[in-house]
C-alpha cells in the first residue's frame, strides 16, 4: 500500500523555503542512513538545487563494516549510492581529527574524572552543526536539512525548537545545544512524521537504505564496550580504589571508576546489605565508587555550566529532562542553579539538563551541562 505524502509538499512545508523552490539550494547532511537518505530525496523531488554533504568521521577499520554505525565506511558508500540514485552532487569532507580532539578524547576524559558524558551532544554542538552549518554557507546553501526527529516551528518571536510529533523517535534531548544562528538555518523535515512512515517513504522512493537498521549505541564504540575504549585512550582508568558506603564504611575495591556511573545498581557486587546498593556518587579525586540505598540518590537539584538558551527561563515555569529517558520533571532555574519541584533521582553531572516550556511542553527552552548536584535538606 502507498504511502499518501507529497514530497512537494512536504518540502514547502517542512523544509521552509519560500517559493519558486527550483531558485533554492539546500545541502543536506547525509550519514547514509534511512533518515537523511528520506531528507534528501525529499529535498531531491520538491524542485531545488541539492547538494549531499557527508563527514568521515573516524577511520574505517573495524567499524567500516558495522551495522548501526554512521559516518564511515558502508555509510559513506550509502550516502553516496543515494545522491547517484537522486542525481545530485555529493561531498564526502575528512574531519576524523578533529572529531577525535573534540569529541572521543573528551569522552575518555569525561569518564576518568568520574563524569558520565554524552558524546553524541558534543558532535552534535561541533562536527555536526557548526561544521556542517560552516560548509553549508560556503557552498551558498539557503538552508542545511538534516534527518534528526525534531521540529523547527515558526513563532512569534522567530524560529523555535520542539520535539518530534514521534517520541519514541524524539532527539530533542540532544540538541539542546542549537544555537539560534543555527536554529535559523536548519531545517528537520522528519519532525512531523513516525519512523514507520519514512521507512515506507524510503520504500515507495526505491531507496536502498530503507531497510537499513537504525544507529545504535556509540558511532566510534564498535562493540559498545566503553570501557576498552577508554582503556586504550587513557591507560590509568583502570586504576582500582574503594567502594565505600555514603555512611564512610569501605565495602571492597572496586576496578575502575570507568565501570560505574551515577545510578547504576548491577555490577556493584557487594553482599551482605539490608538494602539493594546504587552508585550514589564517583570520587575521581580519591577513586572511590560511593554506594548507598536509593533513597542516598535523591537530589534537590543541580549546579549547572555551559547553558545555550533559546528564551528565558528565569524565575519561568519549566520542565527539566536530565537524562536522554528520563521524563521531563517540574523544575526552575535561579542563575546557575536548577531546582526540582521534588527529588530527583540518578542525576549525574556529565549529563545534560534540558529545559522545556511548562505552558508548551514541546518547546525546547535550551539547556546546560549538569557540573554537580545538591542533597535535600
Amino acid at each position: 500500500m502507498a504511502t499518501a505524502f507529497s514530497p512537494a509538499g512536504l518540502a514547502r512545508g517542512d523544509f521552509q523555503l519560500d517559493d519558486p523552490l527550483k531558485d533554492r539550494r539546500i545541502v543536506v547532511a547525509m550519514s547514509g542512513g534511512v533518515d537523511s537518505s528520506v531528507v534528501a530525496a525529499l529535498a531531491a523531488r520538491s524542485g531545488a538545487e541539492v547538494i549531499g554533504v557527508t563527514l568521515q568521521l573516524y577511520d574505517h577499520g573495524a567499524k567500516a563494516k558495522r551495522v548501526g554505525a554512521c559516518c564511515a565506511g558502508q555509510d559513506i558508500r550509502d550516502a553516496r549510492a543515494v545522491a547517484d540514485r537522486l542525481g545530485f552532487a555529493h561531498h564526502v569532507y575528512d574531519h576524523e581529527s578533529r572529531f577525535r580532539d573534540t569529541v572521543i578524547d573528551q569522552f575518555a576524559d569525561e569518564y576518568l574524572s568520574g563524569r558520565t558524558p554524552i558524546p553524541c551532544v558534543r558532535c552534535n554542538m561541533g562536527v555536526k552543526f557548526t561544521d556542517l552549518f560552516r560548509l553549508a554557507k560556503d557552498l551558498g546553501a539557503d538552508c542545511l536539512a538534516t534527518g534528526h526527529y525534531v521540529r523547527r516551528v515558526m513563532g512569534p518571536a522567530g524560529a523555535e525548537l520542539h520535539r518530534a510529533v514521534d517520541p519514541a523517535r524524539d532527539q530533542s534531548y540532544f540538541l539542546f545545544a542549537t544555537t539560534q544562528d543555527q536554529l535559523d538555518f536548519l531545517r528537520f523535515p522528519l519532525g512531523g512524521l513516525e519512523k514507520s512512515v519514512v521507512r515506507e517513504i524510503a520504500r515507495d522512493l526505491g531507496l536502498g537504505v530503507a531497510g537499513k537498521p537504525d544507529s545504535q549505541d556509540i558511532c566510534f564504540v564498535p562493540d559498545g564496550d566503553y570501557a576498552t575504549l577508554v582503556r586504550k585512550l587513557r591507560p590509568e582508568a583502570d586504576d582500582q580504589g574503594d567502594i565505600v558506603h555514603v555512611d564512610g564504611t569501605v565495602l571492597g575495591a572496586h576496578k575502575g571508576l570507568i565501570h560505574y556511573t551515577v545510578g547504576q545498581r548491577r555490577g556493584i557486587e557487594i553482599g551482605g546489605q539490608a538494602e539493594p546498593l546504587y552508585v550514589v556518587r564517583l570520587d575521581a579525586e580519591a577513586k572511590q565508587v560511593v554506594v548507598g540505598p536509593r533513597r542516598a540518590l535523591a537530589v534537590s537539584g543541580a549546579r549547572l555550566g555551559e547553558g545555550n538558551w533559546l528564551a528565558d527561563v528565569e524565575g519561568r515555569e519549566v520542565l527539566a529532562k536530565v537524562r536522554s529517558m528520563a521524563r521531563p520533571v517540574a523544575a526552575r532555574v535561579t542563575g546557575d542553579r536548577l531546582i526540582f519541584a521534588a527529588p530527583e533521582y540518578g542525576v549525574a553531572p556529565g549529563q545534560a539538563a534540558v529545559i522545556y516550556d511548562a505552558a508548551d511542553e514541546s518547546r525546547v527552552l535550551g539547556g546546560c551541562w549538569i557540573e554537580a548536584t545538591f542533597a535535600p535538606e
